[in-house]
């Protein structure tokens, strides 16, 4: 098969699309021949040589993919050859072929066709974890999501709204908030132009956010305290802004708020299947419904990942982009 690979780290011109090993599928795994993945900024990371993958992973690169069984590990049970599936991966999207533990698999939602099903498994998993498992988002409260024109934002936004939330973005063009609020956004800040902390808080009549989902870590995390209601749950996702920022414990304190960070990628295989079973049950419902959909920006070959790269890191894209095999 082929796959990129990364020789060396460095800028998108070191992915290299290669001839390969075809993977084996081991007990309790199951081999899904690729339709097409995502690109993720984790992706972006491994490519520069800062996010190795975890133990055991492929070296590839590709959190999710979409495609169709090829093959059953032993002790595999309510999947058979042929069905059209996504998949959470820890690496190895970026492949004809991937080996996918059982319990990362879903079906494909209701309404989506197969390709554009690969824009869901990291972002929906991420979003439902953090925003619902983790922080707890209630109906009439409000969630503050930074990026929300990413895959991430675009998905955290239609969630929210599915439960009845308020919800508040930050992006930093006219378009991508334009295209929030397409989605349900309700309060629409232009983070070059206006402070996030005075928007929500005018827009909560003072109260402030009750969640935030927020992917640039250090850069925000005084602010983004500063923004949280009473009560209020400030999840960290990434640390496009830094990695090392200073807490105000005192605010932190006043709010009785909380402060959670984690990352997906690196959990136990048992967690990682608790949070697909979860968004099977809660979320894939939805599709059905057309409260959620993918949200895609462009697609490309494959091979021309390096490109894929580029769009991403230049932040010029609205959801996800896709990488397609055929």
């Amino acid at each position: 098969m082929h796959a990129i690979t990364i020789p060396e780290p460095g800028g998108p011109e070191a992915l290299v699309w290669a001839e390969v090993p075809d993977p084996q599928p081991g007990e309790g795994e199951v081999l899904v021949e690729v339709t097409a993945s995502a690109v993720n900024r984790a992706d972006i990371m491994q490519r520069q040589g800062f996010y190795d993958p975890p133990p055991g992973a492929s070296a590839y690169p590709g959190l999710e993919c979409s495609g169709r069984i090829a093959a059953l590990g032993l002790g595999v049970s309510g999947w058979a050859v042929g069905d059209e599936v996504c998949a959470l991966l820890a690496g190895g999207g970026y492949a004809e072929k991937v080996v996918v533990p059982a319990g990362q698999l879903l079906p494909v939602p209701q309404g989506v066709d197969l390709k554009r099903a690969a824009a869901l498994p990291e972002v929906v998993c991420t979003v439902w974890s953090n925003v619902f498992m983790v922080s707890h988002l209630r109906p009439g409260e409000t969630l503050l999501v930074h990026g929300g024109s990413s895959g991430i934002g675009t998905m955290a936004i239609q969630l929210a709204k599915a439960v009845g939330a308020k919800v508040a973005v930050t992006a930093g063009t006219k378009e991508k908030l334009e295209r929030c609020a397409e989605l349900g956004a309700d309060v629409l800040i232009n983070y070059r132009e206006q402070d996030f902390v005075a928007e929500v808080k005018d827009a909560t009549g003072g109260a402030g956010a009750d969640v935030i989902l927020d992917n640039m870590g250090a850069k925000y995390l005084d602010r983004n305290v500063q923004a949280l209601a009473v009560n209020g749950r400030l999840a960290i996702i990434g640390m496009q802004g830094g990695r090392k920022g200073e807490l105000n414990i005192g605010t932190l304190l006043a709010k009785r708020g909380a402060v959670s960070a984690t990352s997906l990628r690196a959990r136990p295989l048992e967690e990682k299947a608790a949070i697909v079973a979860a968004v099977r049950e809660h979320v894939w419902p939805l599709f059905d419904g057309g409260h959620v959909r993918p949200v895609v920006d462009r697609e490309m070959p494959m091979s021309e990942a390096a490109e894929g790269h580029r769009v991403v890191e230049e932040s010029g894209h609205i959801g996800k982009v896709l990488l397609v095999t055929s």
